[in-house]
């Protein structure tokens, strides 16, 4: 299994996190894609990385600090993203829940780190919380200046934690990305999503845990860890009546293609 979403660079793991990554390993976790949410989030993604040899890196400005974002720090990133640790350029997109940033900035900053990932030919891992449209709009003609007809490598990143229908999720493989499933699928009260899980192919799919975030239903209102991705492959083997084994292999494996770690 891979946890395709983490920030275990977070103060919550300061206290433990070497037990804590040792727990994910004890659980058969084969690797933890740390995501960066500023410039020092992302820098200490990458020390992470020297750490802990089954740790990968993204680097990016959540959509909630891109008024963060400075002079050089694009450059920055891309200095971070030089090293063969970094996989992604993330997480970067738009969040027109909370009222942190202006939305014209929030795009404007999104637009920015799209461009530089193409530049750098690395995926990206997408935040999308209520602006789907405008995240859709902004993509769909990213997607088109950046692909070759001529490649099979369509693989143009995954919109994490995903809670929306199966027909959103089908405009997102339209335009060659992924989805990835979260601890939320757990939670009883997710009608919709469980509905949409039970739809979506195997082959376009990743788990995470959006660590230290949503923890899944059996540990809710405490602090999420790695170790738990087990509690969202078996739910999600459940509401397709498949075998856990095989979403943890078609999971793994989807993340090991789109972010080309190593397979072994």
């Amino acid at each position: 299994m891979i946890d395709s979403h983490a920030h275990i660079d977070l103060p919550a793991f300061n206290k433990d996190r070497d037990q804590v990554i040792t727990r994910a390993r004890e659980r058969g976790i084969h690797s933890i894609i740390n995501v960066g949410l500023d410039l020092e989030s992302s820098q200490a993604s990458l020390k992470l990385t020297q750490a802990y040899p089954d740790i990968f890196a993204a680097v990016g400005f959540h959509p909630n600090r891109a008024s963060q974002m400075m002079d050089g720090n694009l450059k920055s990133l891309a200095e971070l993203a030089a090293d063969s640790r970094v996989v992604a350029i993330g997480e970067i997109g738009l969040d027109f829940y909370r009222k942190a940033t202006p939305h014209q900035c929030q795009t404007e900053v999104f637009q920015q780190q799209l461009n530089l990932a193409a530049e750098l030919g690395l995926p990206v891992i997408i935040h999308c919380r209520q602006a789907h449209k405008e995240v859709l709009d902004i993509l769909t003609p990213w997607v088109k200046s950046v692909s070759n007809p001529a490649s099979n490598n369509f693989e143009r990143g995954v919109i994490h934690c995903f809670s929306g229908e199966l027909e959103l999720a089908k405009r997102y493989f339209e335009l060659g990305f992924l989805v990835s499933l979260a601890g939320s699928v757990t939670y009883p009260s997710a009608h919709d999503l469980i509905k949409a899980a039970r739809e979506l192919p195997l082959d376009r799919l990743l788990v995470e845990t959006d660590s230290p975030f949503l923890a899944p239903q059996l540990h809710r209102g405490r602090r999420n860890e790695p170790s738990y991705i087990p509690l969202v492959v078996n739910k999600l083997a459940q509401i397709k009546g498949v075998p856990a084994e095989m979403v943890a292999q078609a999971t793994a494996q989807n993340t090991i293609n789109l972010f080309h770690l190593p397979n072994g």
